[in-house]
This record gives C-alpha cells, structure tokens and sequence, in this order.
C-alpha cells in the first residue's frame, strides 16, 4: 500500500496528515505505530486522516491518532493543520469548516492573517465524563501521587487534561509527573497532564505531558485546558496568551456557557509518500 502525505507542525506540535478521501488508504494502529518512529519511520506526535463526514451537515470528518496507536477525541493544534490541509489540497474553497470529531463537532476558521482560529467547544468539567473517579465536582481536587500531593483542575476539552499550576515549569520534573499522572487510578483511560505558571492576568507559561506520546512542543488543547481552570481560579481574564516551548497560543474564554476559541499558526514542512 502507497501513502501520500503531508507533514504538518502548529508550535512544532507535528503531524502526518493522509488524505483518505482522495486515496484509497485505510491506516490501522499497527501503521500508526509504525509510521510514528523518528527513525524507522515519518515520525510525529500524532497521525490526522481526513474522511468523508459521516453525517452531510459537516464537510469533513477529522480522526486523530497517537503516536502509540490510540485514537484520540481533539486536538487543537492537530485541527489547525487539518484546515490548512484540506485547503490547501483544493478538498474545499470555504474558509471555515465544519469538521466531524470523535470528540464532538468543531469549528475552525482559516483568517486572513494565516492564523487559525478553532472554536473548542465548550469545556467540560463534569468529572464521569472525562472519566474522573472522584466523588463530587469541584473546581480543584487534591491528587496523590507516589512522593507528594498536588492540587489540581480536571478539564476536557474534548479529551481529558488535568492542569497543576507551578511557580517555575522550566524547573518542572514534567516527564517524570506527567507519567505518573496519566497513569493514576482516578484516570481509568489515563489523562493529558499540564503544568501551568500564571505570569500575568493574560499571560501564562505551560508545558504538557501527552497520553500516549509523552512531552510535547504545544497542545491546543492542553493550553485551553488551562485558560480555562486558570479563569475559575481567578487567575487569567477572559484572553489570554499561553507560552508553551514551541512558541504561543491565543485563548479566548469568556467563561461559563461559552466556547472556548484557540488561535494559533500553521507550518507545512514537507510532502511525501511511503509503502506499508
């Protein structure tokens, strides 16, 4: 089997993007996993495919894969790059989309600028959901952890982030704390983990433990996670620009009852093609 793709970045949040609408390809997790070694293979943090909608309301359906194999509801950053995408390669003229996720319908807005502007939805903070095993919805929950506890926000965003604010995240055991909070037994299908430094009321630091991938450069939805537990707390207003190490984003929440909007850029690196 021939594959044709792109290789996209937002943030250096990097993707391999196939067009299963055009090309008669069918990936399963066995080539995702395959696909996603930066030696053997392509390499990236996660694999889009673009379909055709299921349902003729919506132009396109958009899945999303780990690079361990396991299909994941949203990304920010990966939607950005799907939008580019398929305009890009002439599968649509409309500048705003309505896309098909397994995480819900998402809107995402190409701008004249060349930022992309995704409305997230709005959050939810119902722990069942996520799924969290807690007893009662709260706004901060304390976490056990093998060597300490932690105060943390449990937040979707379409997939389920849990955002620990810290007073210095460059000096943050990130890899060590985010393997130790996705794999928590409150977290039955594990959990994207986050940790945030409040610089300002519209500034703030952050850097995201993935589930299934590990650190990444930039999460949109780990950084809208984290506007909004950061607005519950009082910390941010309503806009607010997160730095994450592959550069920032722009959030936009005006609080309850209403989505939450990521903007953010888009990078095309290469095309290319493989055999599996």
């Amino acid at each position: 089997m021939l594959v044709h793709f792109t290789k996209m970045h937002g943030l250096g949040n990097d993707f391999m993007v196939v067009d299963q609408i055009s090309q008669k390809v069918r990936l399963r997790s066995e080539h995702v996993r395959r696909l996603s070694d930066r030696n053997l293979g392509v390499g990236f943090d996660q694999l889009l495919i673009v379909d055709p909608p299921s349902d003729p309301e919506f132009d396109f359906c958009y899945r999303i894969f780990n690079a361990d194999g396991t299909e994941e509801k949203n990304s920010g950053n990966g939607a950005r790059c799907f939008a580019v995408f398929v305009h890009e390669k002439k599968l649509t003229c409309k500048k705003t989309l309505k896309v098909e996720t397994a995480g819900g319908p998402l809107l995402v807005t190409l701008n004249d600028n060349g930022q992309v502007t995704v409305d997230m939805g709005k959050p939810n903070l119902d722990p069942p959901s996520l799924p969290f095993n807690v007893e009662t919805q709260a706004i901060s929950y304390p976490l056990k952890l093998a060597e300490q506890q932690l105060d943390i926000g449990a937040v979707s965003i379409g997939n389920p982030h849990v955002i620990t604010r810290v007073d210095d995240v460059i000096n943050t055991a990130v890899d060590r704390l985010g393997a130790e909070i996705e794999n928590h037994p409150c977290f039955p299908n594990r959990v994207n983990a986050g940790f945030l430094q409040v610089l300002s009321r519209t500034q703030g630091r952050l850097r995201v433990y993935e589930r299934g991938i590990g650190e990444i450069l930039a999460s949109g939805t780990g950084a809208s996670a984290a506007m909004v537990y950061g607005r519950l707390q009082g910390w941010f207003d309503s806009r607010v620009e997160i730095q994450l190490p592959g550069g920032r984003l722009q959030i936009e929440w005006s609080g309850e009852g209403h989505s939450v909007k990521l903007t953010g850029p888009v990078q095309r690196v290469f095309e290319g093609q493989i055999f599996l």
